[in-house]
């Protein structure tokens, strides 16, 4: 047993000097934008000071406090990924459950339903802003053709339709994102727990309810993790589909502070915002992470 100890001991050493470049790196990309956006947040640097720093200490963040667009970008965004994330979660469920079921063709479906994950967000920012074309859109045609409408809807022309429209849209680009994640956990639940619950007279519903929700719920947790920041971030599909209109309807956070740095040059306020948004974000992932892991704890108790 004494000489367990300084093999352990070369081991962690060795673990730490393996993971030190990575960790490295991982300060350089990530920790000091941070850094830095804290500290530009503390100074006013703007067209109004000739690009100059200067310092002004907490007052980006009170002129914060009283700023309406950046609230109204703030609920604009919450929104956005409240209703992307929950519909990406239920239809990629649905797509993990059909792929994990043996069928002619599946490795051909499956290769196929990862295709709209694959192409870049841009690109289909702009492929969904021509279907959603008020005159030459594919979505008023196929329902002038059914005789649901006379006239062509201008649905990136209307606040409620084009928040609809951007969401249809990142629902249809990621919720492969998220079935795949979900179709890896649902192939590493054995197939004898099904069968053991099936002789006791167990219905299909009880067995997905009973044995492959509990058990898949840590795939669940990671997806809804990945897509909640992924969504919350969102700025390429909006820009290109609606460019935050008609009015600042689909303007998110992030939209807002591209406008802010990049059209005003307002750096001082831009930081500011990109720290209290990054505060936001680490404060709602962390909640709903605790809230997921004490779901999943009594889950796990009562099976």
């Amino acid at each position: 047993m004494t000489n367990l100890h300084p093999l352990r001991s070369r081991e962690q050493q060795t673990a730490w000097i393996l993971l030190t470049p990575a960790l490295l790196l991982l300060l350089f990309v990530f920790a000091y934008p941070i850094l830095r956006a804290f500290w530009l947040s503390v100074f006013t640097r703007n067209l109004g000071t000739e690009l100059q720093p200067v310092f002004s200490g907490l007052e980006n963040y009170v002129r914060m406090a009283g700023d309406g667009r950046f609230w109204q970008s703030l609920w604009t965004t919450t929104v956005f990924t409240t209703a992307s994330v929950i519909s990406e979660l239920l239809l990629g469920l649905g797509v993990a459950l059909v792929l994990n079921q043996a069928f002619f063709g599946r490795g051909i479906v499956r290769t196929t339903a990862i295709i709209p994950w694959a192409l870049p967000t841009s690109l289909i920012g702009l492929a969904w802003a021509w279907i959603f074309n008020d005159q030459f859109g594919v979505v008023n045609d196929i329902l002038q053709r059914l005789g649901l409408i006379e006239t062509g809807i201008n649905w990136l022309g209307d606040p409620t339709l084009a928040m609809i429209a951007v969401v249809f849209a990142d629902v249809w680009k990621t919720t492969p994102f998220i079935s795949i994640l979900l179709l890896a956990g649902l192939q590493s639940i054995s197939q004898d727990l099904y069968e053991a619950y099936s002789v006791d007279g167990a219905t299909a519903w009880q067995s997905f309810r009973n044995i492959t929700l509990p058990l898949l719920l840590p795939q669940i947790l990671i997806a809804v993790l990945f897509r909640f920041a992924q969504a919350f971030g969102i700025f390429d599909l909006i820009a290109v589909m609606t460019g935050g209109g008609p009015g600042g309807a689909t303007e998110v956070v992030s939209l807002y502070i591209y406008s802010t740095v990049m059209r005003y040059l307002d750096f001082g306020y831009g930081a500011a915002l990109v720290v209290v948004t990054f505060l936001i974000l680490i404060a709602a992932v962390a909640i709903a992470s605790f809230l997921l892991n004490k779901y999943r704890a009594k889950t796990s108790g009562a099976i």
